[in-house]
């Protein structure tokens, strides 16, 4: 019996400018906002990159090589108070809202490890119509001076989400530039991928719309749009001072809808708040691999073949699969080479010339030189058992 046909569904994507350095207020935009796509009809509604709260565009947090400010720590300090924790009341406020509205809620959010008060991560959250989170991926490779701010994500959170609206998964900003990253989502089944982004050159465009074509994927990806206005008042006098000397708008946004051949479904939005909305028929994601599959009949497996560390999230391994990725580690995948040489297994002596007396695999590759030295200390005499003789 053939599998069920998904049945067309309507998508946004928000593109407007967090309340920044202010979490609460940022939530609550975020809130208004998402019943606003709801009311129009949007079964999954997306939200920039760090939404939650801002992405601090243009400020240098008083760091240069070899010397941080004073009030550069602050304004640290103060973003990290504006961060988010799960669980945390602001991740079941936006929980509660995905249920309320009966709604697939993404949105980019700055995180705080509550075990760890010092270090952020940029977090891209997937909250489900009942108001589960779905799953939360932390950015895998924070770029240039996001490094300084943002920690890096240990990979749990590559995950694609079996949903009633198909396989949804996504990557942050520049993460989309990492092709082994690409690949794993479209390993994993992609049909919606999330692309919410602080980028807002033209250049972008040419990226969601490879995205799309090479994954035959829907592709939404969501900006901010951003203006000095947009920023507090009381920033420090140096952070004033960079502020200035930005351009204005900080970003031009450039949301966009893309379908799984690369059209325009929606936007892209430039130089305006604005919501975007687009019809998805996921049954032409089909049509669209008919030609073209990456991971499925354009594929070479027996060449090409992407592996995660034990442990990330690709989903659960059997011991079985975990036992056959260190065996293509060891002795090389479909043929090609591996950690250990060559050998065969039958009876004649190749292997004794690869590995030695014993034919000991491991000998060659970890090489070692073992040594024993006899005991000084003398054992006393085993006793003898006395014998009597015979009459």
């Amino acid at each position: 019996m053939s599998s069920p046909q998904l049945s067309s569904y309507d998508v946004a994507v928000v593109q407007d400018a967090a309340v920044f350095l202010d979490r609460d207020a940022s939530v609550q935009k975020t809130i208004t906002l998402a019943r606003e796509a709801a009311a129009k009809g949007a079964k999954l509604v997306l939200f920039p990159e760090a939404f939650i709260p801002g992405y601090p565009r243009g400020l240098s947090f008083g760091a240069i090589v070899g010397s941080r400010s004073a009030d550069g720590r602050k304004l640290f300090r103060r973003y990290a108070e504006n961060a988010i924790t799960i669980p945390g009341p602001e991740s079941d406020l936006l929980a509660a809202t995905a249920a309320e509205l009966g709604i697939h809620l993404a949105v980019g959010a700055i995180e705080r490890d509550e075990r760890n008060a010092g270090t952020l991560y940029c977090s891209l959250l997937l909250y489900g119509p009942d108001g589960s989170l779905l799953n939360n991926h932390r950015k895998l490779k924070p770029t240039a001076s996001e490094r300084l701010i943002w920690g890096e994500g240990d990979g749990t959170g590559l995950q694609v989400l079996p949903t009633d609206l198909g396989h949804i998964g996504g990557l942050i900003c520049w993460e989309n530039y990492m092709p082994l990253a690409r690949t794993a989502l479209y390993t994993l089944g992609v049909e919606i991928y999330l692309a919410p982004t602080a980028d807002s050159r033209e250049s972008w465009q040419s990226t969601i719309r490879h995205i799309a074509m090479e994954g035959r994927c829907f592709v939404l990806a969501c900006n901010q749009f951003v203006t000095k206005a947009d920023y507090p008042t009381d920033l420090d006098k140096a952070s004033q001072r960079e502020l200035a000397e930005a351009p204005d708008p900080l970003s031009r946004g450039g949301s966009a809808i893309i379908g799984p051949l690369g059209d325009y479904l929606a936007g892209p939005l430039w130089d305006e708040a604005g919501i975007l909305y687009a019809t998805i028929d996921p049954g032409e994601i089909v049509e669209a691999r008919f030609d073209f599959d990456a991971v499925g009949h354009y594929s070479r497996p027996d060449l090409f073949r992407l592996s995660a560390p034990l442990g990330a999230g690709l989903g659960a391994m059997s011991p079985l699969e975990e036992m056959g990725i260190l065996g293509d580690m060891l002795f090389g995948p479909g043929g090609a080479p591996g950690l250990l040489p060559p050998f065969d297994l039958d009876d004649d002596d190749d292997d004794l010339l690869l590995f030695g007396p014993g034919g000991d695999p491991f000998l060659p590759a970890f090489p070692a030189i073992f040594s024993e030295k006899k005991p000084t200390t003398k054992l006393p005499a085993k006793p003898t058992k006395s014998r009597r003789r015979g009459r």
